[in-house]
């Protein structure tokens, strides 16, 4: 296939689903996951930029377990149809509010009786060929997604479910690509447990050790998964510092996003990187956390920026002005604009 395949998802099992097809099938795949509302509109905006600046001729855009609005529909048309490159779009859905989208365009394909993972597997096998094990897999996402009690894969279905729901470890806004082979790694690892007695429960039962061995690196003494989690985020967050860097005055910090755990990752990254004076996390709900390695006072930070305080190195605030973005990028620049207007 002489295409760079750009695959964008939903963030649920279904979504995550779908490509885990996609990368059985294709080896160059760039991954995108959203949400719905305008977060689909950001990713789309993306895609298009990444193609704008590739060297390659011709892309595909898959959408998968996303249902567009007639408004992004024409908009997603619009802006393909005068794109430099050579663009194909195909979207793959269940969700019947697609149905005017579906008969207004030819790229737009909907059947509510299949969730979108068995969509997108029964169209590529048709294509490429059929897979036994891949094929049990998307029995299990579709049993659960279009809740089929009856069905035996559904216990197992509500497992697997639940455990990409409580996948928080790796934040899929810094790290999208992290995040994508973490859920990957998770959904492969999970089909081992298939064939169990008592699947759902063996899995069940599994999950937590799945996760451990994921971010357990060769020849590293075992720990906690906390910990294993933490020291996972401090090599990516040190690996991206410069990218990830802000100032305050003269002090020199990171700004993470809704990165969680926030005692434990802040301080062991700014004992990881002593050149760094202070740890910033910013939430979705405006909320910042601050910590220090003892060169600046961010209680004081913290009320000046954020109309907050706490202690002189654990502190915490409220951007009341902050927009909620999907790309760091665009979070990054608030919060310097932010810093900057509060001097």
């Amino acid at each position: 296939m002489n295409y760079q395949l750009h695959h964008l998802s939903h963030t649920d099992l279904d979504g995550y689903g779908c490509q885990m097809v996609s990368q059985h099938f294709f080896k160059s795949i760039m991954f995108y996951n959203s949400n719905y509302g305008k977060e689909i509109n950001e990713c789309f905006n993306q895609i298009l930029s990444t193609i704008q600046n590739s060297a390659q001729e011709k892309h595909v855009i898959l959408i998968t377990d996303l249902n567009l609005t007639m408004e992004q529909a024409k908009e997603f048309d619009s802006k393909i149809n005068i794109c430099d490159k050579e663009v194909m779009l195909l979207l793959l859905d269940h969700h019947k509010t697609g149905e005017e989208c579906a008969r207004s365009f030819d790229w737009y394909f909907l059947d509510s009786d299949r969730c979108a993972t068995k969509i997108t597997y029964d169209f590529f096998a048709e294509l490429f060929g059929k897979n036994k094990k891949l094929e049990a897999f998307v029995n299990v996402v579709n049993a659960v997604d279009i809740w089929l009690e009856d069905k035996p894969e559904f216990e197992l279905g509500k497992v697997c479910m639940g455990m990409i729901s409580g996948a928080r470890e790796v934040n899929k806004i810094m790290f999208p690509e992290q995040n994508s082979q973490y859920l990957f790694s998770l959904l492969s690892e999970a089909q081992n447990y298939f064939t169990c007695q008592n699947a759902h429960i063996a899995l069940d039962d599994a999950i937590h050790s799945i996760k451990k061995h994921f971010f357990q690196e060769a020849n590293t003494h075992t720990n906690t998964l906390s910990n294993l989690v933490s020291s996972y985020n401090v090599k990516l967050l040190s690996k991206n510092r410069d990218k990830m860097q802000i100032m305050y005055k003269e002090y020199k910090g990171i700004l993470t996003y809704n990165i969680g755990n926030v005692s434990v990752i802040g301080n062991d990254f700014l004992t990881a990187n002593p050149d760094f004076d202070f740890f910033m996390d910013v939430t979705s709900k405006k909320t910042i956390s601050l910590r220090s390695n003892g060169n600046v006072d961010v209680s004081k930070m913290a009320a000046t920026i954020a109309n907050g305080g706490g202690h002189h190195n654990a502190s915490g605030g409220l951007l009341s002005t902050f927009k909620d973005a999907f790309i760091y990028d665009t979070i990054k620049n608030q919060v310097v604009t932010i810093i900057s207007s509060k001097g």
